[in-house]
């Protein structure tokens, strides 16, 4: 909305912008991660920062020059990109291997109550722009401060010890790889598509206390879930989660608000389990350092999102036209069961094809 409303330009044109600027976020993580190593954990955070702010600052310029939102968005996308694994690896590190569920879910649950927070402040500077860019710059300022304030301990990684660009991509654990990418593609039908279903069924504000509980539900159920999830096998995981999800996602058919809180609800259950496990079961697995690792699932998720943009659109609008959009639902649902078996399998015939040798062993 605020590309559109800044640069009265249409939809398609913001489509495009914010697919370039998605690809930037994700498809570049395997190599921002490299580059984190590269430079040490600390520096890549600051820098990271400095990106956040920056771009921050830029669309507060955007207010007078609407051609800078553009700007904006594309530096806060790179500095995501060399932010989520440099962090989610420095977190990693300050641990031993037991320690490893409960340090990703806090990193992931410190993630999640941003974005339950982020209703909030969105309602209340909505029609502030200049206000919300000004607040936003003066806290990434003092988060970039508070990282040149760490210790550098043991987070920044020596150059030698680095990984080569050229491999980065090498070396994945692909069975959950390819589970990350169906569990994104279809938790994204979730938050791609709600919105535009309960139009006209739910208010306004109903709808985003339902995606702030969803996002609440996730931050503390992570931490509580850790050791239970760190415990089990992949499978078992993979079972429980989702079997929530299509739960979750059948209950949105109803279009009703009981039916979407549920929804929500069994939405935030089954996706804390799964987001947890297969960066979890990717670690365990992977040949890769646990920065470029992180990367490798970031473009996973990237993949997933691709994903439901374009196929879950698809068959949203197909259903739409039919007149039973609520069916969309109910599909998806039904591929929760389908598709984990079949990326399963798929994830097991690659990593056999591609067994890693003495030149991809990693940290």
């Amino acid at each position: 909305m605020l590309l559109r409303d800044r640069l009265g330009v249409g939809m398609a044109t913001v489509g495009v912008v914010l697919g370039l600027a998605t690809l930037v976020q994700f498809a570049s993580a395997p190599f921002t991660a490299a580059f984190a190593e590269r430079m040490g954990l600390r520096r890549a955070l600051v820098l990271a920062t400095a990106l956040y702010t920056a771009g921050a600052l830029t669309y507060l310029a955007g207010v007078r020059i609407p051609a800078l939102t553009v700007v904006g968005l594309f530096l806060s996308c790179a500095a995501g990109a060399l932010y989520s694994p440099a962090y989610r690896s420095a977190l990693v590190r300050t641990g031993g291997l037991a320690e490893r569920p409960r340090l990703v879910s806090a990193g992931n649950a410190a993630g999640n109550l941003g974005i339950a927070l982020g209703p909030v402040a969105g309602a209340f500077f909505l029609h502030r722009p200049s206000l919300l860019f000004g607040v936003t710059s003066v806290l990434y300022t003092l988060l970039a401060v508070g990282h040149l304030l760490l210790r550098p301990g043991s987070a920044p990684t020596r150059a030698t010890d680095a990984e080569p660009f050229r491999r980065v991509l090498h070396g994945l654990a692909w069975v959950p790889f390819t589970v990350t990418v169906v569990t994104h593609y279809l938790y994204m039908q979730f938050y791609q598509y709600l919105s535009v279903f309960v139009t006209g069924r739910l208010p306004t504000a109903g709808y985003g206390l339902v995606m702030m509980g969803y996002s609440l539900g996730l931050a503390v159920l992570q931490p509580l879930l850790a050791a239970r999830v760190g415990a089990v096998r992949h499978t078992a995981a993979m079972v429980v989660g989702f079997g929530c999800m299509a739960v979750g996602l059948g209950a949105f058919a109803t279009g009703g608000p009981a039916g979407v809180a549920v929804g929500a609800a069994a939405l935030s259950l089954g996706t804390a389990v799964l987001f947890l496990k297969n960066d979890l079961e990717a670690i365990a697995l992977s040949a890769r350092s646990v920065t470029v690792t992180f990367g490798q699932q970031r473009l996973a998720v990237g993949i997933g999102a691709l994903l439901s943009g374009v196929v879950g659109g698809a068959a949203y609008g197909f259903f739409e036209r039919a007149g039973v959009v609520e069916a969309f639902w109910l599909s998806a649902a039904a591929q929760c069961v389908v598709l984990p078996p079949l990326a399963l399998l798929l994830g097991r015939r690659l990593a056999r094809r591609r067994q890693p040798g003495p030149a991809d062993s990693g940290q």
